[in-house]
Parts: structure tokens; sequence; C-alpha cells
């Protein structure tokens, strides 16, 4: 079960889960800081129930939380910059001094223990003020505005960090067009064609990245990510199968273009049958020629589909209440569908498809730990359940590698306990290491070492080895 010698082990987190100090040293408000439930914009000011206001405290205590990433083995470690601390509104001449120091700091303490920094530019953070003046990026103008800050960053820590992603999973925005896209117009009234022109700006923007990163930094390499939406048909029926296949195209569209450098030609049709007339570029055209060095995404479970919306039971899951239950599959405590085959067969599909190297930058299982006391006096929680859904995925993993696909790394999500993108919540954790803080925002902060911590740490050790078939 051994992975190869060069296998980038990790873990990653996203600055508007973890950071908090939403209002410190210049940062300006993002988007994150007024969605208080999760998916679901409240309000558009930050209100004192938002969690994601205050985090775990990482801005203060990073060091303490990268030593103990250092302490179970990490070579790679994926954080977000939060957009809103380096450019407050977005539209600022200069950008944020103090929010660039930060982030030197975080990566420099990686550096010094020999972990390699995956930065992911934009996670889910557009600044709150582009969403407000320009309704995020259904506006051409946030084009220029992201370019801009990624110039900022790649010319800040070019000598330092060799790994980017432009947006964490920009297929997201078809299900969450303002957490993904900053978009403010309510989804129910929000339109096909500015839904796909929104979409059309961030692939643009995505490949203008991609040129200036290989400009700036020939030796660095910088990926798109995306959400695996992995689908299986509920029968044989051809129509779902039909089915599967126009479902599967929400995630490979986005891919498609930014690895083959143009629309791919089944968007035609969809473009055509809903009445899509996008304001495409010749400028545009020759931008997205700009394609990723690798492919990354997250993958946590996969779902059935049905041509029949009648037939199959409903997942239980807010993530996707389209798809139906896989009889077949367990299910996680959030009504997700645990099926670690769906790994391998995700990473297969990706790279029969692409052939480029592929970067599992999320996978893991949230979960209600409990805090309890050993017999030493010290705490832990004994999450044997986390140990056993990472074990046989990672198993999948070497499976994949063994099919002949190229895998770059594998960084457990939320390797630390965070607050939730979907719910906005503590009680759904995922990490490795306990963080001491309730649903209501109680809690001494102190971290704690998880069962899974050692476990994890004696995977990386052995480079695989120590995992049970």
């Amino acid at each position: 079960m051994r992975f190869p010698e060069k296998f980038l082990w990790g873990g990653a987190t996203a600055a508007n889960q973890c950071e908090g100090a939403y209002n410190e040293d210049g940062k300006g408000l993002s988007i994150q800081d007024v969605l208080p439930k999760g998916f679901k914009l409240i309000t558009d000011e930050p209100t004192a129930d938002n969690l994601k206001l205050k985090g775990i405290d990482y801005y203060h205590r990073f060091k303490e939380d990268i030593r103990l990433f250092t302490e179970m083995g990490f070579k790679v470690y994926r954080f977000s910059i939060a957009w809103s601390r380096i450019y407050p509104t977005g539209e600022e001449e200069q950008p944020n001094e103090a929010g660039l120091r930060f982030y030197d700091e975080v990566i420099d303490e990686c550096l010094k223990y020999g972990i390699e920094p995956l930065v992911t530019i934009s996670h889910y953070e557009t600044p709150l003020a582009l969403a407000k003046k320009y309704n995020g990026w259904a506006d051409r103008r946030l084009i220029d505005l992201y370019v801009k800050y990624c110039r900022t960053l790649f010319e800040r820590y070019k000598k330092k960090v060799k790994y980017w992603i432009t947006f964490n999973e920009i297929n997201s925005i078809i299900h969450q067009p303002f957490m993904s896209g900053a978009i403010l117009t309510p989804k129910e009234q929000l339109t096909q064609q500015d839904l796909y022109q929104a979409i059309h700006h961030e692939l643009v923007a995505s490949a203008r990245a991609v040129k200036l990163a290989h400009e700036l930094m020939p030796q660095a390499m910088i990926g798109c990510m995306i959400l695996a939406v992995t689908i299986y048909p509920l029968t044989p029926n051809p129509d779902d199968i039909i089915e599967v296949m126009k479902l599967e195209r929400n995630t490979y569209l986005f891919a498609d273009v930014q690895v083959r450098g143009e629309y791919p030609a089944y968007a035609k049709r969809i473009f055509e049958e809903n009445n899509i007339h996008l304001n495409i570029t010749n400028q545009d055209k020759e931008d997205l020629k700009n394609v990723v060095d690798f492919v990354s995404f997250s993958y946590y479970s996969s779902n059935c589909a049905s041509a029949d919306p009648t037939k199959g039971e409903p997942t239980g899951s807010n993530m996707t209440t389209n798809l139906k239950r896989n009889p077949y599959s367990k299910v996680s405590e959030w009504g997700w569908q645990i099926d670690p085959q769906g790994l391998r067969y995700t990473l297969n599909r990706f790279y029969d498809r692409y052939q480029k190297p592929l970067f599992i930058v999320e996978n893991g299982l949230g979960a209600t730990d409990e805090l309890i006391m050993q017999a030493d006096g010290s705490y832990t929680v004994e999450d044997d359940y986390r140990i056993q859904y990472m074990n046989d995925h990672l198993i999948q993993v070497s499976e994949a590698i063994k099919d002949g696909v190229d895998v770059l790394g594998y960084t457990a999500w939320g390797c630390i306990d965070l607050v939730s993108c979907s719910t906005a919540e503590m009680k759904k954790r995922y990490g490795f290491i306990y963080v001491d803080l309730d649903n209501d925002g109680i809690g001494s902060m102190q971290r704690y070492k998880k069962k899974s911590f050692d476990w994890y740490k004696n995977v990386i050790a052995t480079n695989g080895e120590s995992l049970i078939e």
C-alpha cells in the first residue's frame, strides 16, 4: 500500500472557517461575514451569531497549529488567503500591508518545518463590497480586480509558494451563487443567462491568473479545483444513464474549459436549450487557452440520480437535495453517502479525461466528536469512525495510483476542527485536532489531539504502508 516517494501528505483549511479576526488589521468584510447560517443569506451585515467571525482564532494561534501539523508529519498544507484581508473592498489602489505580513508569517512558518504551502487564492470569500457594488461575478469588472489581487500574491510569494489553486470548487456557483460567486440576486430569481455569464467571468479570470503565474513563477504549478459531484445511475434504465450524463456535465464543463482551453462541444446544446447567449470576446477566447497544470478536487461522497424524480429515496443531505440515496452505501450523520470506491472511480474518470496530475485537496468525515478524559488526565477523542473512513478512502487512492493515475497528494479537509461551511456550526467536526468551541461560540479554544492524530501521523511516516485493507 506504499505511496509514491514524493507523495504530498497533508491537510486543508479555509481562511473564512478558521482565522476569525474578521475586522482586525485592516481586513474588510467578505461574503462569509454575512452568512451566519451556512449557505443562507440572512442580512447584509455581520451578526453576533456568525461563528465564522471568530473562527477557531487561527489568526492568533497559527504557529501553534502549524507545529501540530508538523508533528503529524505534513508535507503540504493547503490554506486560503482572504481576499478582503489584502484588498478590503477589492478596489484599493494599494494592498493592505498588514494582511500581507500575516500570510508572510504563515508561509514562513510552514517553510520553517519543511511544509509546502498550497495556496487557494479565492475560497468562497469575495470581498462583500464587490457583491454589493457589482453583484459579484455577474459583472465583468471583477476579472481585472481578481487578476490585480493575484499579481499582488504572486509577486509577494513567488519565491516561497510552488502550488496554487485559482478558485475553490468553482462549479459550486451552480448550487450556491452567492457563496461561490458573490451574486446577490436571489437564487430563485437568477436567470441561467446571468448565472452562466458569471461562470464565464470566473473561468476567464482563472485562465488569466494561470497566464500571469506562468509568467511570474515559471517553476510554480497552478491548478483548478472542482467539487466532485460523483453520480451513479439509480438503475440500468437508459433514461437514468442519460440523466447522469447530463448532470455530470455540470461538473465537467468547468474542468473541460480550464484544462482544454475552450468550451466543450456539448456546451453549445446546453446554452441553446436554456436561451443562454454569452458575451465572449476574442480576448476571452485567447485568455482561456492558458490551461492549468493540475486538477484538484474535493471528494466526500457519491449519490445516485434518476430521470424519474419519483423514484428512489432522497439523500437527506442539504448538499444534494436533487439526488438519490444509494441503497448500497452507508450514510454519515449529515446524510452524506460514504463511498470510498467512489474516490477511486472519480480519480480514474478525471485522469482518463484529462491526463493531468490530480490533487485530492478535500476529503474527510464530518461527525459529532466527544472529548473524553483519559486515565492520565489528558483529553482525547476516540474517533475510530473517522480513522475507518479515511483508511478506506486512502486504500482506494492507492488502488487508483496502481491503475496508473498520477496523484500529487492528499490534504485531509479540516485537519483541525473549524466552522462548517454548509451549516456554520462547530458540531460538525472533521479534524485530527479537537478545538474546544461549541455552536454558541463558548469554549477555551484549547487544542487536543484526537486518536486520529497519531493514526494519520503513522500513515504519513510509513507513506501509507500502515493502512489496513
